[in-house]
């Protein structure tokens, strides 16, 4: 579970829960006859992470600089006059929140005042608690210069901030929106892309950890100025910071236009605005900006024949009300959204949301326009009772009939197949016109490596097009076990790969041994991997398949990230070419329709806030994104293939034809799936 998402939960019973119930003592236990102390702002906050005055009464003067009277905040912060910059008291900060229920619709900002109560830290974050009596307004119109450079990383440099008007400068991007459509934060980081996964990057234990920590210390929240949940309490409020005119991104670069306060909420350094904000108020008055960083489709990738993988998300044309047991997921009115638990669905609620999904879904494939597409989490239609590919057919259908003509084929399942299986299967479709399948399909089933997870399947391929029929190439499409469970020996190690990694080394061994097999089956060099192997670029499993021969088009083409999870970017999906094959492949690219889109923009979340943020287009289709890879089976120094360029990445800058650089829990599962 995300962790900032973990802690706004606990936020939505500060609005509704005494205070006496959240361990600050009731305000009438308040020790209203000790004598109270004048001091500074400064003095209050000291210089470490706790106030030396805690449990104190104390007098003190500042100029309100934020008010928060509606929205569950119930309180204001107020800073010291003429403390506009950093030094004003080294290593002290000169702003504070005022915690007041009984005075909070009684300040305005600008407001001079002086304000008796007991300091207390709540959360990690220093507060005054003031009641009926404790404030004096001492004049209006006064003002507070923010402080205008880039947001410190160092923890000890923000705890000298906090409470204090700032306005961050520099570059700044969004990292994380996974709590944006239920809480109305999203959180950012310094520079020009987001935080990466550590073993996306480095190699898992002690590198991992230390990559990991360094990040844990960057990221910054900006929220709403308020306790809302939007999808519950608050869904008849418009959710803040969503739209579908300028979606909300990972990798999107963000610019303060109005300053902020810094505070310590729920657990993370957190940018408030000076007045609560939602989805009504003006994007001129939203204390930032940011760029919408959308691609129409992919870049080009070149070559004769394109492949991809696209894992989505639990297809299930059987959907949760055809069955008995299910319970559901549901919206804002209580109409079922999508299966919750008790039956084997794992989709769509009926047929009105699989009808969502399927939308999106067929958008994103049609966009895509590979000649070859390996799929993951579709339903296996055998556990119904139906024949095995009824979901896949039906997928290609849909694709057909909105293309308006038979453009995709499904390749049938083979006559061998495991004796069991998981309700979620693998797939392959692909165009007609451009390949044509050599031979059946194949399941790896003279194994126990993948009984946790989805069996390997094979197809040879033929372009249609290609003057030598001897030209052939064998994808196989895989879905390794997840990271989300494991005990024993699969058990998560602390070294940043989480649960069953071991079961994943075993899997990517075994799908070495198949894949030679198809190789001398088909008399063939030409091998692609691809799929979701729930691995990291530089887990043990990947490196299974790098020590034998296999190359990862992610790095070769510096093609992107596939996936967000906790704030981090990675690639989960792969499609790595055989040592003999990759240099065929002309070219690679991540389409970031998804892992990088807010999880509200799912159908999955259709009708949970009175904003209707759900639209039959490619965005937010899956949570993981398609990469896509171009090849020529003709010899790679053929001079009529050029390579294309002037690739975008994420932010839309020219990338002079490399990828693109570029995250959410999804509510079926604990972890990647």
């Amino acid at each position: 579970m995300n962790i900032h998402y973990r802690w706004r939960k606990l936020s939505c019973l500060a609005a509704t829960t005494s205070v006496a119930a959240l361990g600050l003592g009731s305000l009438a236990s308040l020790p209203a006859a000790q004598a109270a102390e004048e001091v500074s702002i400064a003095q209050v906050q000291g210089t470490t992470d706790v106030s030396p005055l805690a449990s104190r009464s104390v007098t003190t003067t500042g100029i309100v600089t934020a008010v928060y009277a509606e929205g569950g905040l119930n309180g204001y912060f107020i800073q010291t006059p003429g403390s506009s910059s950093a030094d004003f008291t080294p290593g002290e900060s000169d702003g504070i929140f005022v915690y007041s229920v009984d005075t909070v619709k009684n300040v305005g900002i600008g407001d001079l005042v002086k304000v008796t109560g007991t300091v207390s830290e709540y959360k990690k974050q220093t507060q005054l608690t003031v009641r009926t009596g404790g404030l004096e307004k001492l004049g209006a119109g006064q003002s507070i210069e923010p402080i205008r450079d880039v947001l410190p990383e160092d923890a000890t440099a923000r705890e000298a901030l906090e409470g204090m008007l700032v306005q961050p400068a520099g570059d700044i991007t969004v990292t994380d929106n996974y709590s944006t459509n239920r809480y109305g934060s999203f959180t950012l980081v310094n520079g020009d892309s987001p935080l990466r996964t550590a073993t996306d990057v480095v190699k898992p234990g002690e590198e991992a950890i230390a990559y990991e920590a360094a990040n844990k210390e960057k990221a910054f929240v900006l929220d709403d100025g308020s306790t809302v949940d939007y999808t519950r309490g608050g869904s008849e409020t418009p959710v803040a910071y969503l739209s579908q005119d300028n979606p909300l991104r990972i990798g999107a670069p963000v610019t303060f236009q109005h300053p902020a306060v810094l505070s310590y909420s729920f657990d993370a350094w957190t940018l408030q605005p000076t007045t609560t904000v939602n989805g009504s108020t003006s994007p001129s008055d939203l204390p930032a900006s940011w760029t919408n960083t959308r691609e129409a489709a992919p870049a080009p990738v070149g070559g004769e024949v394109s492949i991809s993988s696209f894992n989505v998300l639990n297809y299930f044309s059987t959907t949760g009300d055809e069955l008995t047991g299910c319970t559901f997921y549901k919206d804002r009115q209580n109409n079922p959204v999508t299966v919750n638990s008790g039956c084997d669905a794992r989709g769509a609620a009926n047929q009105e949301n699989f009808e969502r999904q399927q939308a999106k879904i067929v958008s994103a494939i049609n966009t895509m326009d590979v000649s070859v597409l390996s799929l993951e989490e579709i339903e296996n239609s055998a556990v119904f009772g139906k024949d095995r590919d009824e979901a896949l057919n039906t997928l290609v259908d849909a694709l057909n009939a909105a293309a308006g003509e038979n453009k995709w084929a499904a390749v049938p399942s083979p006559a061998q197949l495991p004796e069991t299986e998981d309700v979620i299967r693998t797939a392959f479709i692909y165009q007609p016109a451009r390949v044509a399948p050599v031979g059946e399909s194949e399941i790896l089933t003279d194994t126990t490596a993948f009984e946790n997870a989805r069996k390997p399947l094979a197809q040879a391929f033929a372009s249609v097009n290609s003057d030598d029929n001897d030209e052939i190439f064998v994808a196989i499409v895989n879905h390794f076990k997840s990271k989300g469970s494991g005990s024993g020996e699969n058990a998560d190690q602390g070294d940043g790969q989480g649960a069953s990694n071991a079961s994943r080394v075993t899997q990517a061994t075994d799908l070495v041994k198949f894949a030679d097999a198809q190789e001398a089956k088909h008399n063939t060099g030409n091998v692609v991997v691809l799929g979701d192997f729930n691995s990291y670029l530089q887990e043990d499993p990947l490196q299974v398949l790098y020590r034998a021969g296999y190359i990862s088009l992610d790095t070769h083409f510096d093609a992107g990230q596939t996936y967000a999870y906790g704030g981090r970017t990675g690639s989960l999906d792969h499609v790595l070419a055989s040592g003999d094959f990759i240099d065929n492949f002309t070219d690679a690219d991540v389409w970031n329709i998804n892992s990088v889109e807010s999880i509200g923009f799912e159908y999955s979340r259709y009708n949970s806030n009175i904003t209707n943020l759900y639209s039959a287009d490619p965005y937010r289709s899956s949570d993981h994104d398609p990469l896509v890879a171009g090849f020529n089976l003709s010899q790679p120094n053929d001079e009529s293939v050029t390579p294309p360029t002037g690739k975008k990445n994420p932010r839309g800058e020219c990338n002079n034809g490399k990828g693109n650089t570029g995250l959410q829990e999804n509510r079926f599962a604990s972890g990647p799936s």
